[in-house]
């Protein structure tokens, strides 16, 4: 995979926000944290992380920033340019310059409290909530004992200011994560640190960190959720809070994998796991809900291909433009939606199976001053929506139960006689039927048109 070229979107308030877009799939929002540089990222140590990326983007379209103050984005340097907020519209920004209506938001550490915040504002535009090794509240408590201390916070305050983008303040942090370096990866780290932020960036997010809380929006939270927790990060102060975090938003997933290193990479196969199965299951899930109780219509002018040969191409198109302005007029007045037209038929769904009926015969009537006649097929079913259409074996019965109806006649399945009882329908019996490519023999009517 090529390196993607970033790009910039300008935020509401006038900053820009630098961004990446590459691999293909669902949409995968990378709120990478404390900080970050899209085009730096790919120049960290042993490829690894470059490969985590590659790795990503053969499952999802991934989509990365670098929010206010940090990488390629413009540099505030101060707390309140720096909020919380910002970065939730920084990330709205950068999803509406690629296209993205709804996305998975995959945070790791201070990139997870952006992420449940804007799961917990903009619901709407939230596949999923994965969050890895998240940071929900910064300082130790009664009741929250993963936080930082007074004391560890200051030392921490003072490696910044003294030692920004070197090695010995890399040396320290691998060291506050139990963790230990070798001289090349603090040389790549101190390197990839300054092109990340200044230090007074780093000091001012770091402090826009320590205000934060996001717990009470947890058990508010919507949306399929995923918490990820290395084994190792466990008994690591703020980060063992993984799981009680978990706990409180309803029904989230906790997969505590295998693993030593703080940071996420290609080598990480339990992640990946995790992504796919949670993924998965997401797809499933809307598969599930997008299928809705549905009316199904179908018409098709009958004998079309004789007409066209007596009247002459030219003459026939007319006729097929006032057809279908005559379908798409009774449609729009039973409050009928038209899904698609294939030459001279036409497929529309209703939410009521004896406002189809009724439909139907005033077509058959209204197209006959035009010289033609209608066939045309109703049933009520179980529908999916497939890329935005409506699908699945409900409509395929639609469409042969239509096929099987004779000049002038609509034709309905046992189904729709059953819930249209009562409502002064005729609907006369026309026997059992074989629908091609569908298993047992169907019981089909005809509806009569008993107005005077």
């Amino acid at each position: 995979m090529e390196i993607p070229d970033p790009q910039y979107v300008k935020t509401d308030d006038g900053v820009h926000i630098g961004y990446q877009v590459f691999g293909d799939g669902p949409d995968l929002v990378l709120n990478e944290g404390w900080m970050g540089n899209v085009d730096a990222n790919w120049d960290l140590p042993d490829a690894d992380y470059p490969d985590y990326l590659r790795a990503l983007a053969r499952r999802f379209r991934v989509i990365v920033f670098d929010r206010r103050g940090f990488g390629i984005s413009d540099r505030p340097a101060s707390v309140s340019a720096m909020a919380l907020e910002k970065s939730m519209e920084d990330l709205r920004a950068v999803m509406d310059a690629a296209g993205c209506e709804r996305a998975l938001m995959a945070g790791f550490e201070a990139g997870a409290t952006v992420s449940v915040l804007f799961a917990a504002t903009f619901p709407e535009r939230t596949r999923g909530l994965i969050l890895m090794s998240p940071l929900v509240y910064y300082w130790r408590s009664p009741d929250f004992p993963w936080g930082w201390t007074d004391a560890e916070a200051n030392e921490f305050d003072a490696m910044i200011a003294g030692h920004w983008g070197t090695e010995r303040f890399w040396e320290y942090n691998f060291a506050t994560m139990g963790e230990v370096a070798d001289p090349k990866t603090l040389r790549v780290m101190a390197k990839w640190s300054r092109a990340c932020a200044s230090p007074s960036a780093a000091l001012a997010i770091e402090q826009v960190e320590r205000q934060v809380d996001v717990r009470a929006l947890l058990p508010q939270i919507q949306s399929p959720t995923l918490v990820v927790l290395k084994a190792g990060d466990v008994e690591r102060g703020i980060w063992g809070a993984a799981r009680w975090v978990s706990e409180q938003i309803p029904g989230a997933r906790y997969a505590e994998i295998d693993g030593d290193e703080h940071f996420f990479g290609v080598g990480d196969t339990g992640l990946f796991d995790e992504l796919d199965r949670f993924a998965a299951s997401i797809g499933r899930d809307e598969a599930r809900f997008d299928r809705v109780l549905s009316t199904v219509l179908f018409t098709d002018i009958c004998g079309s291909t004789a007409r066209t040969a007596a009247l002459g191409d030219r003459e026939w198109r007319g006729v097929v433009e006032r057809h279908h302005a005559v379908v798409r007029a009774m449609l729009g007045r039973y409050r009928g939606v038209e899904v698609d037209t294939a030459g001279d038929g036409f497929f529309a769904t209703f939410d009521g199976p004896a406002r189809a009926i009724y439909c139907a015969r005033d077509i058959v009537d209204a197209v006959h001053p035009l010289g033609i006649e209608i066939r045309a097929g109703v049933h009520t079913g179980e529908c999916e929506t497939i890329d935005g259409k409506v699908g699945g074996m409900a409509v395929v019965i639609g469409a042969r139960v239509g096929a099987l109806a004779g000049p002038s006649e609509v034709l309905v399945s046992q189904t729709v006689k059953d819930l249209v009882a009562g409502s002064g329908l005729e609907l006369q019996h026309r026997g059992a039927h074989e629908l091609k490519g569908i298993p047992d023999r169907w019981q089909l009517y005809a509806a009569i048109d008993s107005r005077s």
